[in-house]
């Protein structure tokens, strides 16, 4: 699988919490999107993994086009 699969058409809101880890999907496989479920396994791709640094509301990438992984950049448009 060269490029992930298209979860989504449009960004899903995500209330980050300061200090708390996250790992966003970045194949597309995932049931439990935004988030990484492990359904990327045996595939060339892998979750992007963080911590907020601030408690926050933002944007998560579903369309997997983003050029700022995790968050929504438009590309889904």
């Amino acid at each position: 699988m060269d490029l992930p699969k298209r979860a989504g058409d449009s960004p899903i809101k995500v209330t980050l919490e300061e200090g708390k880890r996250y790992s966003w999907c970045s194949c597309g496989l995932s049931e439990n999107q935004p988030y990484c479920d492990g359904a990327h396994k045996g595939t060339d791709f892998a979750p992007v993994k963080f911590i907020a640094e601030e408690s926050k509301d933002v944007f998560f990438c579903t369309c997997k086009s983003t050029k700022n992984p995790v968050f929504c950049d438009g590309s889904h448009r």
